[in-house]
């Protein structure tokens, strides 16, 4: 499906040879640490939730190739192609909301399910805040790289690989980045509105993570 989606995409817009290894990577890397994590936790089938996270897995493959042809390349980020980008990031934005639901409802949630959906949700994320780097400044990148630094942190300080309590406020920063990234990848903006709301995305990310860090390094387990 990924190869299928990347060959209409280069039908369509032209893609480089460098985004068409992007997308081709961002595949490889899917399946096998997605193998891997399926190994480790006994899992031998998808449930149906996680079948609609890997549809929004497929749509990122997309994305990703897309973002490389606007940015490494000199084609133009307007027209066809972003169109496509912005359809493309909506509707995987849309589904993050329905993955969720279906797990729920179905009764097949599972820590699999939700630690691929995190993965796919930190990678669009990521995607986007480069795209968005190139017309707003390399500073936008802050929000995607912030997860991995937090999770490259806890291999230093193990107390920030600890388990957080649900919180709906970082559920609403979580998808507020999305959103204003891709409308800020729209252009439909004035540079002075988008690069306003992307800031403010951003500090309220900086919040949610720092409020995170705190209630680790609080509830911490001493070291005896």
């Amino acid at each position: 499906m990924q190869l299928a989606l990347l060959g209409l995409l280069h039908a369509l817009v032209g893609l480089s040879t460098a985004a068409l290894a992007a997308g081709v990577a961002y595949m490889a890397a899917l399946w096998a640490l997605l193998a891997a994590a399926a190994r480790r936790s006994g899992t031998r089938t998808l449930g149906p939730a996680d079948h609609v996270t890997l549809a929004r897995a497929l749509l990122v493959g997309g994305v990703t190739a897309l973002v490389a042809v606007l940015v490494m390349t000199d084609h133009p980020a307007k027209g066809l192609p972003l169109v496509i980008l912005v359809t493309l990031s909506t509707v995987a934005l849309i589904l993050d909301a329905v993955d969720g639901r279906v797990a729920r409802r179905t009764g097949t949630a599972s820590r699999l399910g939700a630690r691929f959906d995190m993965e796919v949700d930190a990678f669009l994320i990521l995607v986007l805040s480069v795209f968005v780097a190139a017309s707003l400044g390399v500073w936008v990148t802050a929000i995607g790289a912030m997860r991995y630094a937090f999770v490259a942190a806890g291999w230093v300080a193990p107390w920030l690989r600890g388990s957080l309590p649900p919180s709906f406020a970082r559920k609403t920063v979580a998808a507020v980045q999305g959103i204003v990234l891709v409308v800020a990848a729209s252009g439909v903006l004035p540079y002075a509105i988008a690069a306003a709301a992307v800031g403010l995305a951003l500090a309220s990310l900086v919040w949610s993570f720092g409020r995170d860090v705190v209630w680790l390094w609080r509830n911490r387990t001493p070291v005896l």
